[in-house]
Order: structure tokens, then C-alpha cells, then sequence
């Protein structure tokens, strides 16, 4: 094999994990990386734009995959909006920085994830951030992704954080801090008003290190497994019949996501035996917990229709939004600014979660995202979602054709106490909708709409209209039983030199936006490496400065 074929780590996947462990790796020069990523780049100046963001659900970036019809959603199907670029999920999602509640983690240690409690992953999210406002002993300065305030805020943002404060939600300073409960202005994983993604805040402060190779637009195929050991991937290339292989020295590392890693996984031979066998691959390594315990936070929203122009509604028309583009550009204000949802914050339902569970983003406009309809006037859109839902899905195969859709099910509303914190954060949205402070601003509730009244009114409605968060995690979960995937090191459990480093390994999902905990894995899987698996049971320094 020739020596620029091998390399020390190889990275399946360039999105939030993938890239940041890539660049931090490849901080030894005596250590060789290779990083690849089915997408191309970020090359769309949408990617780049805050607003940007309103294009993404809609296509722009994506794999085009659909969930299976969901049995306890009256056989809904959902658009399932997954990144196919440079960057993933952190260079087409809303930007919105917040980590989950200390709970979250310390659950995880609890069950034993040693070294994954919140006092011990704290430096981890601070190592990967530059936080243009609070630098203490929750924040960090100086990382490569940059976290600000919004630049564009509107007068109806103040008016709702007013109106949530008269349904008894305090106004909190800081939405990613130790205490959750409230309501304010979230933090955006922006610089300059800018998107900061994996792109522009890891690589591309990595991309002149001789020892980090970048293939884009490769397809991995299958890990090659020898004698029980990762040893290197095959790979598709842009043209027809181009398959290469790719040896690995040292680990071969899978960061496609809670879908593309336990799919490539199964197709690798990895994963439930049976099913394996019924879709005819041949299995490698019985492993019945790969592509089980899918989580994902499902969103409803309430849609009201506004007094005047309040929110972004009218830059969708051409001309308004040529002249908003001209603005961003002269000033870096204005619409495009805007992540369109700046703010919002966490709730506590009547589930005993231990932790607020419903979280709030209010949407500067309507039909922001794919399949939430435009009203005919101005509108604004508050969404929550059930942070901590008891509902489990999988991933599974439809055939043993790569190129083929995964089976995405993630099993929403199987449990009725999903069902019923779900509809608590409806029915709060739609009070704080109508607070006093909102008046002068919301003229009246349109969708789900005032007729809407009973408990199967808003199951139907929600049937017809809720949306993914675009949270999915846990398919490779991390843990000590007999289901999990991965051990808290990160090794695929019974395998030598394969880990998977993302989203997929959360035994449980966080209570909140998940890409600011995607890096802060990788930032860990990063410490694992170097330091060896001891890292997994000791902190490392209180603060740390990213090396360009």
C-alpha cells in the first residue's frame, strides 16, 4: 500500500465532531489524520449567512432523507433533515448555543459513564468555545467556535420574554449556564455576524498542516475489519467505479452521525445479527445495540399573525430580501443577521424529570422551517419541545445497498407521558402568546387556532404539523450493559481500534440544542487519544486555549 494511503486515524464524517476531532488530533505533527466526508463544502454563501438557516431544512446541505411512517402519529411521515456538507450539522443548523441541563451528564456517570458527569465535560465544552460575553467558570474564551449575542434582535423579542415573565419564567442572562430555567436570549455560535461553524472555527486554522489530509465527496462504503480489528475503510469517489481503500495505523474513528454511524456500522457487518442477516450482509460482529435507542426532540409550534411588520416575514418577497442581503453586506445588521430564532428558553412540565424539559424558540417570522406554512400576513412562530422524551427508535437497513435510505424511526409518542409533557409546552406557548406584553404586537392565534380547544384537537393538529428538532442522537450509545455500543472511552465494545465519536454515542439526549455537545465530545474523544484511556477518570485543566 503506498504510504500516502495509510494513515495514522482515519475520521469517517467532516461535520461538528468529526472536524474538531480531526483538527485536534492533527496538532501532533507526528501524527497523521485523514478526514473524510461524504458532502462537498461549504461553499453557498447561505451556509455563511445567520439567516441562512431558513434555507437549510428545505434541502440546501442534505442528505434527503424521510423517518418510516409513525405508528403513534397517525402514520405521519417527517422530512428528516440531516447535513451532507463540510461541517454537518454545525454549517446548516439555526446556530443556537446552549448544552443541556448538569443533570444530563451527570445521568450519564450515573450509569455509568465514568468521566461524562457535568463537572467533568465542563472544560471540554469551554476548551471548544470563544464566548464574546461571559468568560468564567462555565465559559471559556479563546476556542475556535465563536459564541455571541444576537445582532439583530426585534422589539418582539423583548415583548416575549415580558410575557413569559407574567406566566412566571424568569428572564435568565445566560441560557447555557448550570441553571436553565427561564427565558432570554440565547447565545449563537456566530463571530462577527457570521456563522461559526466546524469549517471556519476548527479547519480552517488546521488546513495548512502537511499531516491532515480533507476527501470530500467520498463516500465510505465499509470498514474493514481483520481479526477483530478496524483496519482501514473502502470508499466511493465522485466518479463511477472509483472505490479506494484506506488503511489505518492506529484507529479508524466513525463521526457520521446518530444515522450515517450505526448505518455504515451495519453495512460494515457491525451491528443486530439478525436483522444484518435479513437485509444479506454477512455479519462481522454481533453487536444487537447499533442502531437502537434513537432519541430526537419533537417540535409543535403556535403561529400567530402580527399587528404590523414586527418580525421578518416580508425580506422572504425578492426585493426586500435583496435589499436585506445589501445591508448584511454593508453593515453585517439587518435580517440576514438573524439566526430568525434569537430567543427563547426552558420550561418545567409536569413530568418528574428532575430538570426543566420544554424548551421554547421563538421563530421571527412564519413558515421559517419545511412543512410549517406561510401565514398570508406578518406572523411569528413560538416552537417548544419535550426535552426529555421516554420514546426510543432505531435505525435500521432497507437492503444492503449503501447508496440506499436508512430506515429512520424515531418512534415518536410511543409513551402517553410524551404525549402529555408534549402538549403542556403546546398549551404554554399558546398562553404566552397571549400575555398582556405580546398585545401590542400578536393580533391573534392562527395556527393551531382558536378552535382548536380539547386534548384531541391538539393531538390531531400535532399529528398534521409537529417537526422534527433535528436532535436525533443515541444510536451507538455509550454505557456499561448489554445494549450499549461503545464504552466510555469510546471504543466500539468488543472490537479493537474502531471508536465512534458523535451524537450517537449519548446514552440519553440532552435537555436542550445538541451541537454544542457534539463538540464538546469531541473535544473528550480528543483527550482520550492523546492521554490514554486514564483521561476518561481525570479532568483536564480548568482552561484551555485552542492551538491554530
Amino acid at each position: 500500500m503506498p504510504a500516502a494511503m495509510t494513515y495514522d486515524y482515519i475520521i469517517i464524517g467532516a461535520g461538528s465532531a468529526g472536524t474538531a476531532l480531526a483538527t485536534r488530533l492533527s496538532e501532533d505533527p507526528s501524527i497523521s489524520v485523514l478526514l473524510i466526508e461524504a458532502g462537498g463544502r461549504d461553499w453557498h454563501p447561505l451556509f455563511h449567512i445567520p439567516a441562512g438557516f431558513a434555507r437549510m431544512t428545505k434541502g440546501i446541505g442534505s442528505w434527503g432523507w424521510s423517518t418510516v411512517p409513525q405508528t403513534h402519529m397517525a402514520d405521519r411521515v417527517f422530512w428528516f433533515t440531516q447535513a451532507k456538507v463540510l461541517g454537518g450539522g454545525s454549517t446548516i443548523n439555526a446556530q443556537i448555543y446552549t448544552r443541556g441541563h448538569p443533570s444530563d451528564f451527570d445521568g450519564w456517570a450515573a450509569a455509568g459513564c465514568t468521566g461524562w458527569g457535568y463537572e467533568d465535560v465542563l472544560a471540554y465544552f469551554r476548551r471548544s468555545e470563544d464566548n464574546d460575553t461571559f468568560q468564567n467558570d462555565v465559559h471559556g474564551r479563546g476556542g475556535p467556535i465563536g459564541v455571541s449575542q444576537p445582532a439583530a434582535p426585534l422589539p418582539i423579542c423583548e415583548a416575549f420574554i415580558a410575557g413569559a415573565g407574567e406566566l412566571g419564567l424568569p428572564r435568565l442572562a445566560d441560557l447555557a449556564g448550570r441553571d436553565t430555567f427561564g427565558v432570554g436570549y440565547y447565545q449563537l455560535t456566530q463571530r462577527a455576524a457570521r456563522r461559526s461553524s466546524a469549517v471556519t472555527g476548527y479547519l480552517r486554522q488546521a488546513r495548512g498542516r502537511s499531516n491532515l489530509r480533507l476527501q470530500l465527496v467520498r463516500h465510505v462504503t465499509r470498514i474493514l475489519i481483520e481479526a477483530g480489528r478496524a483496519t482501514g475503510i473502502e470508499a466511493n469517489g465522485p466518479q463511477a467505479g472509483d472505490l479506494t481503500t484506506y488503511r489505518a495505523g492506529r484507529e479508524v474513528i466513525v463521526a457520521a452521525g446518530a444515522i450515517g454511524s450505526p448505518k455504515l456500522l451495519m453495512h460494515s457487518g457491525i451491528g443486530p445479527a439478525d436483522h444484518l442477516k435479513l437485509v444479506g450482509i454477512q455479519p462481522v460482529h454481533d453487536l444487537p445495540g447499533v442502531g437502537g435507542n434513537l432519541q430526537d426532540h419533537l417540535d409543535i409550534c403556535v403561529m400567530c399573525e402580527c399587528t404590523g411588520e414586527h418580525t421578518y416575514d416580508r425580506f422572504q418577497r425578492p426585493h426586500h430580501a435583496a435589499l436585506a442581503g445589501l445591508q448584511y453586506l454593508a453593515t453585517r445588521r439587518g435580517p440576514a443577521a438573524s439566526s430568525l430564532f434569537e430567543t427563547g428558553g426552558f420550561a418545567q412540565s409536569s413530568a418528574k424529570t428532575g430538570a426543566p424539559d420544554i424548551q421554547l424558540h421563538l421563530g421571527l417570522g412564519s413558515g421559517i422551517e419545511a412543512g410549517i406554512a406561510k401565514l398570508a400576513h406578518a406572523g411569528v412562530t413560538l416552537n417548544t419541545a419535550f426535552m426529555r422524551p421516554a420514546s426510543r427508535g432505531t435505525v435500521r437497513l432497507q437492503s444492503n445497498d449503501i447508496a440506499a435510505h436508512p430506515l429512520i424511526d424515531p418512534n415518536y409518542w410511543a409513551e402517553p407521558s410524551d404525549v402529555t409533557a408534549s402538549l403542556e409546552g403546546l398549551e404554554l406557548a399558546r398562553a404566552i402568546m397571549r400575555a398582556k406584553a405580546l398585545a401590542p404586537f400578536v393580533l391573534a392565534e392562527r395556527v393551531p387556532g382558536p378552535e382548536a380547544r380539547t386534548r384531541a384537537d391538539l393531538i390531531a393538529y400535532a399529528n398534521r404539523s409537529a417537526k422534527t428538532d433535528h436532535h436525533p442522537v443515541g444510536t451507538c450509545a455509550m454505557g456499561v450493559g448489554p445494549e450499549a455500543v461503545v464504552s466510555p472511552d469510546l471504543k466500539v465494545r468488543g472490537l479493537d481500534g474502531l471508536r465512534v465519536c458523535d451524537a450517537s454515542i449519548m446514552p440519553t439526549i440532552v435537555s436542550s440544542n445538541t451541537n454544542a455537545t457534539a463538540y464538546m465530545i469531541a473535544e473528550k474523544a480528543a483527550a482520550l487519544l492523546a492521554a490514554g484511556d486514564s483521561a476518561s477518570r481525570s479532568r483536564p485543566p480548568a482552561a484551555a486555549t485552542f492551538r491554530g
